[in-house]
């Protein structure tokens, strides 16, 4: 050893990756991702990113894990853990970035 601090498998997988690609300012690191189950995933938003008014079309869970992101119903900070339920919808906004877990029964609609 080193004695430098190794930090958790979670910290070591969010300084690390594989980060991909989603939207402009987005990138996701799949979890957990099999046909036909909820689908498990990091995703990682640039400050000022912005996710588009969409649906959602099963129950979704995010837990913030750093920074912070905001839709119309308030600001989320880490530690945050919020539950998006079936039919509901909304915009996001990171403001100065932030890194999620999230987990969702089924795919967004996007409006």
């Amino acid at each position: 050893m080193n004695g430098e601090p190794r930090g958790t498998a979670l910290e070591r997988r969010v300084a690390e990756g594989p980060w991909e690609s989603l939207r402009p300012g987005e990138d996701i690191q799949y979890l957990h991702r099999v046909p036909g189950e909820p689908i498990a995933a990091l995703l990682r938003y640039q400050p000022g990113a912005r996710v588009p008014a969409h649906r959602h079309t099963g129950t979704e869970f995010v837990q913030i894990l750093t920074g912070s992101q905001r839709d119309a119903a308030g600001v989320y900070r880490a530690g945050s853990f919020t539950v998006n339920r079936p039919g509901t919808s909304h915009e996001l906004v990171s403001d100065e970035g932030c890194t999620v877990l999230i987990v969702w029964q089924s795919p967004v609609v996007f409006l």
